[in-house]
């Protein structure tokens, strides 16, 4: 038996679906049949082909959108795209070592981040970022065009058995080109419980585990698993009497989930009739129908973002408001909160360059890159202005530090609404424009940013990992990005009690919002709003009807006199208990 973090909770059994990394380190796939060799190689070519097509396109369209200089980063992956000895190397790889054009991509690419890495001048030693994207490029080009498992992921393929999908990690962007695979389960080498693969599955509503170190060295496509996202237990080939003991736990849990959709048109009120709103936090149109089928609503947080991520160049106006059109149209009451880009960390897109930070989420990201960029941003929020027009529409600012930041971010929101209004293009001019809570230097200067903005969004995720200076993703320290803490309690608590002061409405948009025990918490502490993924509504719209205003009172005021993380969760589980048993088997906090 594996152990790691249960950071989304569920049982299920299924096989196991591998997923490297897209120049990851897996086994090397050969060509059963020599004679496959002449078509791999062309194969491979094409890709080349269509990869600079692709480049010299992006080009044109990002020295229109944002410049030459922002331009040239294609440029220099052109010439590496170009560059005859790349070639050379691959055929060689596929002539000499029966390789695939994808392994032999890997074998070249390894070759070239061995080479760099002795070369001791700096510049050189970056330029291997480079050479990495290129190939990304080409596997792209390489699995489009092969219709099969060339991708980076095993051959298993689906069958009556669930999917339960083994990675070392789950990045944004790898999480985009998951597309309809019926994933059941997660289990992953590094990450925590505010992990992108721990946000993943508690968007999917499948359980999962983080942190299981050497699973991927244990893992074999097809192997039958066992994953408890409650307990943090994978167990691999488990035996006969295991296999049907959780099988039986797994039928009992999903069953009693699925018996809470039930609720979907019953208020969401607490015992003694104070009312909250369930908002859903959504990536695409899909999303917001599930939102509407859980009966969120309205969308609370739309990351626009993975518009971008899964973009093949910069999506322009007209392309962006038909998105976000889509978006509201679709969203349960025509309601939805639009956030403004948030690249940079680990989500980011080429066209906006590389920078090799020694630290990328303290670095040059969200609203700190489009300072540099301002065409790009304003673009977006004539987008969302527009998109108004179709419901209730709100403009969410990430990543904003200080009041001079939000001061320039909405002298951009009235310049792009008078430039609208002169071009005679139809918006609305209802549109409010808040910002999103998640830096520490936010919420200590909250009082200041109440006077220049119309709502607070909370986003407990990056708060969490900037409060305590840790890495959610890094096994060494994720531990310390613990929700169920009370440095982030007492934030949280500060800029609930300022938005009281101010009458400014305000939502919790992280995690915290549909994890049970927190949710308790913030109910308690007054939060009215919460934002959440959508599998996640129908449970605390069960347990705020379970519990009266004073309880949930009492549990935030004592939770504030506690000292520790594991007082708050041990006081918290004892009370979920006593309120229920079944949803306290949910939680995944």
């Amino acid at each position: 038996m594996h152990k790691g973090i249960g950071v989304s909770p569920g049982v299920v059994v299924g096989v196991a679906y591998r997923v490297e990394s897209v120049l990851g380190s897996g086994e090397p796939q050969t060509l059963d049949d020599p004679a496959a060799i002449p078509d791999e190689i062309a194969r491979f070519d094409r890709a080349v082909e269509d990869t600079a097509a692709e480049l010299e396109t992006f080009v044109q369209r990002i020295a229109l959108e944002l410049g030459t200089p922002a331009a040239e980063i294609f440029k220099s992956h052109l010439q590496i795209v170009n560059d005859p000895e790349l070639g050379a190397r691959v055929h060689a790889a596929i002539r000499k070592q029966r390789l695939t054009a994808f392994s032999a991509l890997q074998v070249v690419m390894n070759a070239y981040a061995a080479q760099f890495a002795r070369i001791d001048h700096e510049y050189f030693r970056e330029r291997i970022t480079d050479v990495r994207d290129v190939m990304t490029r080409i596997c792209s080009h390489l699995t489009r065009k092969s219709g099969g498992t060339d991708n980076g992921a095993t051959d298993s393929q689906p069958g009556e058995e669930p999917v339960i999908l083994v990675a070392h990690e789950i990045l944004p962007s790898q999480a985009m080109n998951l597309g309809d695979l019926p994933i059941a389960a997660i289990v992953t080498e590094i990450g925590g419980s505010t992990s992108h693969a721990a946000i993943l599955a508690r968007s999917r509503g499948i359980p999962a585990v983080s942190g299981v170190e050497g699973i991927m060295n244990d893992v074999v496509a097809g192997d039958l698993m066992v994953v408890d996202g409650r307990e943090g237990h994978v167990i691999v080939r488990p035996d006969r009497e295991a296999t049907a003991a959780y099988r039986k736990v797994q039928r009992e849990f999903f069953n009693f989930k699925d018996s809470l959709i039930a609720n979907r048109d019953q208020p969401a009120v607490s015992c003694d009739g104070t009312q909250i709103e369930l908002l859903a936090n959504i990536n695409n149109v899909a999303d917001a129908h599930a939102a509407d089928t859980v009966g969120a609503s309205g969308v609370g947080l739309l990351r626009t973002e993975y518009l971008f991520l899964t973009h093949h160049d910069v999506p322009g106006e007209e392309e962006q408001y038909e998105y976000y059109r889509q978006i509201v149209l679709n969203a349960p009451n025509k309601t939805a909160t639009i956030r403004t880009l948030d690249l940079g960390g680990d989500k980011t897109v080429p066209y906006l360059g590389r920078r090799n930070e020694p630290n990328p989420f303290m670095g040059w990201r969200s609203v700190r890159i489009f300072f540099e960029n301002p065409k790009l941003l304003i673009t977006q929020i004539r987008a969302i202005l527009r998109a108004g027009r179709h419901g209730k529409v709100s403009m969410l600012f990430p990543m904003v530090t200080t009041v001079e930041e939000l001061r320039r971010l909405n002298t951009m929101v009235k310049e792009a609404r008078s430039n609208l209004k002169r071009e005679g293009v139809p918006f609305a001019e209802d549109v409010k424009t808040g910002v999103m809570v998640e830096v520490p230097a936010a919420a200590v200067c909250i009082d200041a940013l109440l006077r220049e903005t119309d709502f607070i969004s909370i986003g407990s995720n990056d708060l969490i990992q900037y409060l305590v200076a840790a890495d959610r993703d890094n096994p060494k320290v994720a531990h310390l990005c613990e929700p169920l803490s009370p440095s982030i309690f007492r934030v949280i608590h500060m800029v609930l009690e300022a938005c009281q002061r101010t009458g400014t409405p305000v939502t919790v948009c992280g995690e915290m919002a549909g994890q049970s025990r927190s949710a308790l918490v913030l109910f308690g502490m007054g939060l009215r709003r919460f934002s959440m993924s959508p599998a996640f509504i129908p449970q605390v719209k069960a347990l705020i009807s379970s519990v009266t205003t004073a309880q949930a009172e009492r549990f935030a005021h004592h939770v504030l006199q506690l000292s520790t993380s594991e007082e708050i969760r041990t006081y918290l589980s004892d009370r979920l208990r006593e309120v229920s048993s079944l949803l306290e088997a949910l939680d995944s906090a």
